[in-house]
C-alpha cells in the first residue's frame, strides 16, 4: 500500500537510490572484511586486540584520515540498523515486534533487553571484522577469544561469504524477475 501512494518521484528516484545506497554499504563493508582477512593472513597486528598505548587524538585508526573514520562510522550505524532489521525480521523473533498502541509490558522489556544485547555486540562485532580498530571506550581486548586466530578467521570468512551469498542471491534473483516480466514470460 505504501508503495502504490508514494509519489513517482519517491518511486522512480528515491527507491533505487536507497537501494544503490545499501548495495553500496554492503559492498563496501564486505571489501572491509576481506581485505581484513588478508591482514590476518599476512600480519598478526590486525588480530583485534586491545589497543596498548594509542591516546585518542594522536594515533588516527583510518588509513585514510577523516574520511576513513567517516565511513568507520558510517558502516558501523548501516551494521546495527542491518542487525536490528535482521534480529526483528528471523522467525524466531517477529512476534517480539511491537504492536502500536497494544504492546504488552513484557514486549518492551524484551525489546529494551533484545536492543541492548545487539548494542552490547556492536562494538566486538565491528572490531573482530576490522571495519574499526577503535576500542570504543572499552577494553575489549581483554576477550580471550579475540587473540585466537581461526575463530577470529572463520568469523570474518563466514560475515564476507555469507553477506555475498545474500547480495547475489537478492540482486540475481530481482534482476531475473524484472527480465522475465519485461519479455512477457510471466503469463
Amino acid at each position: 500500500e505504501l508503495r502504490h501512494q508514494a509519489s513517482p518521484w519517491q518511486r522512480n528516484l528515491g527507491y533505487p537510490l536507497a537501494m544503490l545506497g545499501l548495495l553500496a554499504l554492503t559492498g563496501i563493508s564486505v571489501l572491509i572484511v576481506c581485505f581484513h582477512v588478508l591482514e590476518l593472513l599476512l600480519d598478526d597486528a590486525a588480530m583485534p586486540r586491545g589497543i596498548q598505548d594509542a591516546s585518542l587524538g594522536q594515533v588516527s585508526f583510518s588509513i585514510f584520515g577523516s574520511f576513513g573514520a567517516a565511513l568507520q562510522v558510517v558502516l558501523i550505524f548501516y551494521l546495527m540498523l542491518s542487525s536490528v532489521v535482521g534480529f526483528y525480521s528471523s522467525p524466531l523473533f517477529t512476534r517480539l515486534l511491537p504492536e502500536r498502541q497494544d504492546t504488552p509490558l513484557t514486549k518492551i522489556i524484551g525489546n529494551c533487553v533484545s536492543l541492548l544485547v545487539l548494542s552490547s555486540a556492536l562494538p566486538v562485532f565491528s572490531r573482530t571484522l576490522g571495519i574499526t580498530r577503535f576500542d570504543l571506550l572499552g577494553d575489549f581486548g581483554r576477550f580471550n577469544w579475540l587473540g585466537n586466530f581461526y575463530i577470529v578467521f572463520l568469523y570474518n570468512m563466514g560475515f564476507a561469504g555469507l553477506t555475498t551469498l545474500c547480495l547475489v542471491k537478492r540482486v540475481s534473483w530481482a534482476v531475473q524477475a524484472e527480465l522475465i516480466r519485461a519479455f512477457g514470460e510471466d503469463r
